[in-house]
């Protein structure tokens, strides 16, 4: 069975995204670029592997989480899109979108029990990290 192995992603709605950008990194002391920010860290099998997780305001009116009302989305990091979206569809589960691929991974969006939007990302971290301006550790 195909699952979720991580967190990729946090992205939540704000007033005024800079703003909160700037908050963050004043008080808790989150290194930011224009994005927000990603979190390094290690894989468990393999220490020598680093992994991802982004962090990152959008602005109140943004489409991209779907809903309206929806004031964060989830991004999560699975090890095989292709089969876990094949597995999903046959439990009935809502795909959004298409896969979409990138040179730092294969994204899709689903809707979970409560209609949700959440995000899926097969990575690419060797890319991904050529591509991170800031990171928090």
């Amino acid at each position: 069975m195909e699952r979720v192995t991580s967190i990729g992603g946090v992205f939540f709605k704000c007033e005024n995204p800079a703003a909160q950008m700037e908050w963050y990194a004043k008080r808790l002391g989150i290194a930011m670029d224009q994005y927000g920010s990603s979190f390094e860290w290690r894989h468990k099998d393999d220490a020598t592997k680093k992994g991802y997780s982004a962090w990152s305001p959008f602005e109140k009116d943004t489409d991209y989480f779907g809903d309206a009302a929806q004031q964060y989305m989830i991004n999560y990091r699975v090890d095989d899109l292709e089969a876990l979206v094949k597995q999903l569809r046959e439990a009935g589960v809502t795909i959004v979108d298409q896969m979409e691929i990138y040179e730092y991974g294969k994204f899709i969006h689903i809707l979970d029990g409560d209609g949700n939007r959440v995000e899926l990302w097969e990575p690419n971290d060797s890319m991904y990290e050529k591509m991170v301006n800031v990171v928090t550790k």
